[in-house]
């Protein structure tokens, strides 16, 4: 047990380079915003696009992998993280930015279809849940670093001293990435090969080797000859292609994995995680503040994801996903309802508190009260310009914003906390354990593309939703999803705890 907790450590270091990557975009996008002058399809851009990447690096991981071995192509996903990290850090240009980062996607997409399936290959039964959500914990560490980086940068930035300026701290943050990413690749060279992996390959000998070596002698023969027979009903093991995961024994599962995967994403935890910063500023707290709360966040995350995985082996999936998903739908719900009540007025004591701005900047807008943020910061942006107005937007809405911004710090938090106890690290371990040998990771790649390519569009759109729609329309869609996905959860999923991988094939597949 040690060794395979130690050995799910390193692998889902991936992880938290994700949970790393995803969550310092939320200080940089805000910076890089003003620089690049973007509009809201390229700043959804910025942050969207290692999503697009990472939909070919899911589809296509599964399978290089059965070629290749898990462990060497996450080596390779390292090697990208590293890249990805600097060429990101020296961007000179909106372009050079995204591409940087699509590197970066290709990377954690890979990662995030491997990491689950290479652990759930070589743990037991009775642990595979806690050591699955190995891999969650650690994205979740990953954010509350990130978010932690990109406080204490623009602390440093703010400060005026030394190497890190308002103009630079951005950089910063994209850059100190390299460090996490060179340990991930010294680390992976320690870990052995799948003894599955192993096994397709009819390395039959290297592969007991590893299972004695994980489990102990007498639980490796058990596990040999079962991971055998296996292999065995299954002759077309090294021929398996997309078009098998339309075979009617697999739809059940198929349509399982499905929901799982859109539901994980629909729900809006991309757009709350990558725009934290931003979304926070939206109260009318002011920046510093933002990012303050944006730690918040991470150390809720990581607090519920040590309590799933606590009891994932003991609770079950199938509860530990509907007490979360139902959560979600409330806690969207409170937040939007916050926006909702939220009115909004810049009176001329405020103004005189912005700094570089003056009264007569505001014409049109002085006293005015608005009942919305949309009619808010249109009649704002009418006023200044949309550049002035993105440079200052921090200070514009902590002085004009009138709103119990608890109600939504309480909302957004209590969506972090519902997420990270059931579809962050639940779904992982129940994608790994739904699919036989045959196809699980060409069906865990095609689940993660479908998965990544919500992801995307969620965070493309957001922006553009926010400006259009505004936030508490916004917010109150999310809700609606979450409570589709409770309906469709409730009729649909099995329970999977304590069983072997080859036991759940008997059960969810071939009897069905």
């Amino acid at each position: 047990m040690p060794k395979t907790i130690w050995i799910a450590a390193v692998v889902s270091l991936g992880g938290f380079l994700f949970g790393f990557d995803a969550a310092i975009i939320a200080g940089v996008v805000g910076s890089v915003e003003t620089l690049f002058n973007l509009n809201d399809i390229q700043k959804g851009w910025v942050v969207s696009s290692p999503s697009f990447a990472a939909m070919i690096s899911m589809l296509s991981a599964g399978a290089i992998s059965n070629i290749f071995g898990r462990k060497r192509v996450l080596i390779w996903v390292a090697v990208l993280y590293t890249l990805s990290a600097l060429t990101s850090a020296l961007a000179t240009s909106y372009e050079m930015l995204y591409m940087a980062r699509m590197v970066g996607g290709l990377a954690f997409g890979a990662a995030l279809v491997l990491a689950p399936m290479y652990i759930a290959e070589v743990a037991n039964a009775e642990s595979r849940g806690k050591l699955v959500s190995i891999q969650q914990l650690n994205i979740v560490i990953g954010f509350s670093a990130a978010y932690f980086c990109s406080y204490y940068l623009n602390q440093a930035s703010s400060s005026g001293s030394g190497i890190i300026n308002e103009e630079n701290a951005w950089r910063w943050m994209l850059g100190v990435e390299m460090m996490p990413a060179v340990v991930y690749l010294i680390f992976l060279n320690f870990v052995p090969n799948s003894p599955r992996w192993l096994m397709l390959k009819n390395r039959e000998e290297k592969a007991h080797n590893v299972l004695e070596r994980l489990h102990g002698e007498s639980r490796a023969k058990d596990e040999f000859e079962e991971i055998k027979s296996s292999l065995q009903n299954n002759q077309s093991t090294k021929k398996a292609r997309i078009t098998d995961l339309l075979h009617p024994s697999l739809k059940y599962v198929m349509l399982v994995a499905i929901v799982l995967g859109v539901l994980q994403q629909i729900t809006g935890i991309n757009a709350v995680f990558f725009y934290a910063t931003s979304i926070f500023e939206q109260t009318g707290i002011g920046t510093d503040a933002a990012f303050a709360q944006s730690i918040i966040v991470g150390l809720i995350n990581v607090v519920f994801t040590i309590l799933v995985m606590v009891l994932i082996d003991r609770m079950g999936r199938r509860p530990l996903l509907l007490i979360g998903v139902a959560g979600i739908a409330i806690s969207m719900l409170v937040t939007s309802y916050g926006f909702k009540q939220a009115t909004y007025q810049l009176t001329t004591e405020n103004i005189i508190e912005l700094e570089g701005l003056s009264e007569d900047q505001f014409q049109g807008v002085v006293n005015i009260e608005y009942a919305n943020d949309l009619a808010f910061t249109k009649a704002v942006k009418k006023a200044l310009g949309d550049q002035v107005f993105k440079q200052h937007r921090g200070e514009i809405l902590k002085a004009g914003a009138h709103m119990n911004a608890y109600l939504i710090l309480f909302g957004i938090l209590g969506f972090v906390a519902s997420f990270a106890f059931s579809l962050g690290p639940v779904m992982w371990v129940m994608l790994s354990e739904l699919f036989p040998n045959k196809v699980r990771a060409l069906a865990i790649g095609a689940i993660g593309f479908i998965n990544s390519f919500t992801s995307w569009l969620i965070q493309q759109i957001f922006p553009w939703e926010i400006s259009t729609f505004g936030n508490a329309t916004t917010y109150f869609i999310f809700a609606l999803f979450g409570i589709i996905g409770f309906i469709l959860m409730y009729r649909l999923l099995p329970e999977t705890k304590g069983k072997s991988l080859e036991e759940l094939e008997e059960m969810l597949v071939t009897k069905n």
